[in-house]
């Protein structure tokens, strides 16, 4: 069980985190290098990082849904696929070194940020879908649940893009959505982790309150305020994340 004040670190933690992740996702850069700081095998931090997590992912969805930016009975087969490529993806991870990709994803990050700054209009207003919704589903439910079930950094980033572009979504409906797919992939993770016996639950329950609370606020900020508040968040965790991918990268 963590001290006191332990107790009030990881609260406060995942409140500032589930705030974050709501709302440009990333909060896993914040949450996972507390978790490391209370010891134990990195195994384990990666466990109650995922359990943690779904209480924001969860509690945002939720919140999306009730302001009706997110319609649930159309996630499931997202849900559905993004839980499949999750597993695979946890499973993965302890057989395939994931260091490639920490050159791989920042550069992709990269391009994310450059094409946001090259069209400040994009996610303003809804467009046209360029797939069907099923096509859409199978192809980045397997492949981003895959990845996040695997490596991790990035995948609200991703998952939003991926709605915006493909979709056709505004910036407001496409972080809904993610909150979604990223709710499905944390509680494969979590689950699989669970079992191995490589989750901290008092610490990760902790932490889980602040982050109900966090995504709430969020998610609400996002609901009333639109895509001119999400873009500057947006593209700031998108910047952070990537530097601390290179940083990792380059000097770990």
């Amino acid at each position: 069980m963590p001290e006191l004040w332990q107790m009030a670190l990881l609260l406060a933690t995942g409140l500032v985190a589930g705030f974050v992740d709501a709302i440009a996702g990333g909060g896993g850069l914040i949450t996972l290098p507390i978790i490391l700081s209370l010891g134990g095998d990195p195994q384990s931090a990666l466990g109650t990082n995922k359990f943690q997590a779904m209480f924001g992912s969860g509690s945002a969805s939720w919140h999306y849904a009730r302001a009706g930016a997110v319609d649930l009975s159309d996630c499931g087969r997202g849900v559905g696929l993004t839980f499949i490529g999750a597993l695979v993806g946890t499973l993965g991870v302890r057989q395939i070194s994931p260091n490639t990709l920490k050159i791989i994803i920042p550069l992709l990050l990269i391009a994310v940020a450059v094409y946001l700054l090259r069209h400040p209009q994009l996610g303003e207003t809804e467009r046209g879908a360029r797939m069907s919704r099923a096509r859409f589903d199978l192809t980045f439910g397997l492949l981003l649940g895959f990845y996040d079930g695997f490596f991790g950094p990035g995948t609200g980033t991703f998952w939003t893009m991926a709605f915006v572009l493909a979709m056709g979504f505004n910036l407001t409906r496409a972080t809904g959505y993610t909150k979604a797919m990223n709710f499905s992939s944390n509680v494969c993770s979590f689950l699989l982790f669970a079992l191995a016996g490589k989750v901290n639950y008092s610490a990760g329950a902790v932490m889980g309150i602040g982050q109900l609370l966090g995504a709430r606020f969020g998610s609400q900020m996002v609901i009333t305020r639109g895509t001119k508040f999400i873009r500057p968040v947006f593209l700031t965790v998108v910047l952070t994340i990537t530097g601390k991918l290179l940083y990792d990268a380059c000097f770990k």
